[in-house]
């Protein structure tokens, strides 16, 4: 199938809409140390005060915990089922946190929504974080967690040909790092990859990074800091796996959904991404929200766009998992 890039505005309001003002107001009167200044088990600690604004946890067919072999650990994983079907799509997930903080608890609330909008067993993993376990382990793990979901299929109850990956932020840079790691290591590979506003380059040298340098959640400051921590090694920085928007060729990657945001630091390497897959041959469907902020997957009882976006991301998967081009990607 020919590449699709779908139309976006390629704006940003000129202020973040209401709803995601009202988050960052209350977030600044709630105070706290930035990421790179306080300590990381503070930071961990601070991330639970977004569970407010995630809403209540919706109900779904089945939830089920279990630990798989990792690399170099047992991993924990958690498995969401929208209904009890049989033969159900699937997407392996791995939550954001700049590889640091974050956890499958923090994300559950977002996880069952997501199961819900896409109609997916979600199979979300617990990847091991930096700074404690920098890079490449976080990466080992989630295509550990890819791997043994493929392997798997059948006792989960999930198509083996409609499989795929999605991640917000770092787990964005994670997911889409698995479908070059699969790719480069002829390994079963993901029939999608759902991007939320994905980490895909260490320099930060866009627009975005420069002009949402701070008052919008995410600064620029604290994702360079949060690059040095999952990636110490600066020669490793320049790698495809570590920033995948440095890989030479794109071409033969699974179909993609990206999600970005306005008022985003990664706003743009997100777009350029994008672009550069659909030049690249590779059917995209981009979804942008001029208004709203990082982190929106996270705010679906304060911010519309949220439940707005999962509705997207459904009716994307819909259409790519009954593509040509997806099916050429289902694991072998």
């Amino acid at each position: 199938m020919a590449a699709e890039l779908l139309p976006v505005s390629t704006r940003s309001d000129r202020v973040p809409n209401p709803q995601a003002q009202a988050v960052l107001d209350e977030r600044e009167r709630a105070g706290g140390r930035p990421m790179h200044k306080a300590p990381v088990a503070e930071s961990r600690a601070g991330q639970y005060a977004w569970v407010p604004y995630m809403g209540a946890p919706q109900q779904v067919a089945a939830v089920e915990n279990r630990f798989i072999p990792g690399p170099t650990a047992e991993l924990p994983i958690r498995i969401y089922r929208p209904d009890a079907e049989a033969d159900l799509p699937a997407l392996v997930a791995f939550h954001g946190g700049c590889w640091i903080v974050g956890n499958i608890d923090l994300a559950d609330r977002p996880f069952r929504a997501l199961a819900n909008a896409t109609g997916c067993t979600v199979v979300a993993v617990n990847y091991q974080k930096a700074p404690e376990h920098p890079y490449p382990a976080p990466l080992h793990d989630c295509f550990a967690g890819w791997l043994w979901t493929v392997e798997h299929a059948a006792d989960l109850g999930i198509d083996p040909t409609r499989i795929g990956v999605l991640g917000d932020s770092a787990g964005g840079n994670l997911a889409a790092a698995v479908c070059l790691k699969a790719r480069a290591e002829q390994a079963p590979e993901p029939a999608v990859q759902v991007l939320i506003y994905p980490a895909l380059d260490w320099a930060l040298e866009t627009p975005s990074a420069r002009d949402m340098a701070e008052g919008f959640g995410l600064t620029t400051v604290d994702m360079a800091w949060s690059w040095e921590q999952y990636v110490p090694d600066e020669q490793l920085r320049e790698t495809p796996l570590v920033s995948p928007l440095r890989s030479p060729s794109l071409t033969g990657l699974p179909p993609a959904v990206v999600v970005t945001a306005g008022f985003d630091v990664l706003r743009d390497e997100a777009f350029t991404y994008a672009e550069r897959l659909s030049q690249e041959g590779v059917l995209v469907h981009h979804h942008h929200y001029p208004g709203t902020i990082h982190g929106f997957l996270w705010m679906g009882a304060a911010v519309d766009e949220c439940e707005r976006m999962m509705g997207e991301i459904g009716a994307s998967l819909e259409a790519l998992f009954g593509s040509s081009d997806a099916l050429a990607k289902r694991p072998a």
